[in-house]
């Protein structure tokens, strides 16, 4: 068989598996959380609170839809125009246009404008957030933090660039083979390394002091069945308000984490209840589950691209030869941004199928309920949440369920509806 066989035996392999895997481990049934119950629980939120989190949120949404359009309509502009390609050449002529200099800068150079032409609405969103008291950064803060996310970035960038384009320049005809062995195997990479090396350009931890509190969570976590090597605090005050708390890593490296701002705001009971819907995401497997489909969809994405090369049409619009140039880079990203767009509303309704497990975990785990409700309605005022988005958003891009589908789904479950 030609490569080209091979690779549409692959993708309809790679495919079948995903879907298998999604199949067998995202959560089909969902805990009830009657509309009545919900109705209740708003009834019962603050009003100022309620029309605070919407004023909020409604202030985010031009710049946030504003941003979507502007980021596809930038990456069509670089991957169905020659205009990518040009950048690209552009970056490897000082290199002698050699070939990994237009990978890697050619590459960088695309990413970075399309950062640029956002970053505008990217600090709107930061006086916003800033005027809401969400967000306790100065400018100087704010700025540091993008230029170490860029950094992040262009570090993860680079190394994946250079390796897919040496794939392409020297296994011309499998590459797709090599390509989608390499993407898994650094999607697997990432999902133990990146808690390690990477959140701490971000967050200073330091391990939570002795007593109760502490204790209780490792408690636990042994009860729970999920060792934990350590509970740390995070300096998430220096940047937000936000409160949350979340298990971090995998085997060794797995550790409960807790923001300090989570600590002064609410109760430990609550802290307790935070932390057992995190557990919850460690027992049933959550991240090993979405490491296995990213890995899944990373190889399938390359090999796509791969079949995708044959469109001469669309290579002609990108000003490309071959889907395994360089001077193809503006093409794979408008193709991944589409991508992208099209996939997260399913993403999205996993995500929130995989939460909704979580919460239940949390209330069998501490059989509070009441106390699940209540650091649901703290989440909710102390983020700014909606707690009821507009059905159509909460559809398209909601990763959690809403705070009102949340105590709705306790008052069920204190009432046997499981």
């Amino acid at each position: 068989m030609t490569p080209r066989l091979w690779a549409i035996g692959t993708f309809a392999v790679l495919l079948v598996a995903l879907i298998a895997v999604a199949f067998a481990t995202v959560p089909r049934h969902r805990a009830p959380a009657p509309r009545a119950d919900q109705l209740a629980a708003l009834d019962q939120l603050p009003a100022e609170k309620v029309a605070r989190g919407r004023a909020f949120h409604a202030e985010l949404r031009p710049g946030s839809y504003t941003g979507m359009v502007l980021g596809l309509l930038v990456a069509l502009a670089l991957g169905l125009t020659p205009l990518g390609a040009r950048l690209v050449e552009l970056a490897g002529k000082p290199f002698g246009d050699h070939w990994l200099a237009r990978a890697v800068l050619g590459g960088l150079v695309i990413v970075v404008l399309t950062e640029l032409v956002t970053l505008p609405l990217a600090a709107w969103r930061h006086t916003i957030v800033a005027r809401y008291g969400i967000s306790t950064q100065t400018w100087g803060g704010w700025t540091v933090d993008l230029l170490k996310s860029l950094a992040v970035g262009a570090v993860l960038g680079a190394i994946v660039l250079a390796g897919f384009f040496a794939v392409t320049r020297f296994a011309p005809r499998w590459w797709w083979a090599f390509g989608a062995a390499g993407a898994a195997g650094l999607v697997v990479l990432l999902s133990f390394v990146l808690p390690v090396l990477v959140e701490p350009v971000f967050n200073r931890f330091t391990p939570m002091a002795d007593g109760p509190l502490r204790t209780e969570l490792l408690e636990l976590a042994a009860r729970d069945g999920v060792p934990v090597k350590d509970v740390l605090v995070a300096d998430a005050s220096r940047r937000t308000r936000a409160v949350n708390a979340y298990v971090s890593g995998l085997g060794p490296t797995r550790r409960i984490v807790v923001y300090d701002t989570l600590l002064t705001e609410a109760t430990p009971g609550e802290v307790v209840s935070v932390a057992a819907h995190e557990l919850g995401h460690a027992k049933d497997g959550d991240v090993l589950t979405g490491t296995l489909l990213g890995a899944l969809g990373a190889a399938l994405a390359v090999v796509f691209l791969y079949l995708l090369g044959s469109w001469r049409w669309l290579l002609g619009l990108a000003g490309a030869d071959s889907i395994g140039e360089p001077r193809a880079i503006g093409l794979l990203l408008a193709v991944t941004t589409v991508a992208g767009l099209i996939t997260g509303p399913a993403q999205a309704w996993v995500s929130r199928r995989v939460e909704a497990r979580a919460d239940t975990h949390a209330l069998a785990l501490t059989g509070d309920p009441d106390t699940f409700a209540a650091m649901q309605r703290r989440l909710g005022t102390v983020n700014l949440s909606d707690p009821d988005p507009p059905a159509w958003e909460h559809t398209m891009f909601a990763s959690h369920p809403s705070t009102v589908q949340r105590i709705a789904a306790a008052r069920a479950w204190a009432r046997g509806e499981r």
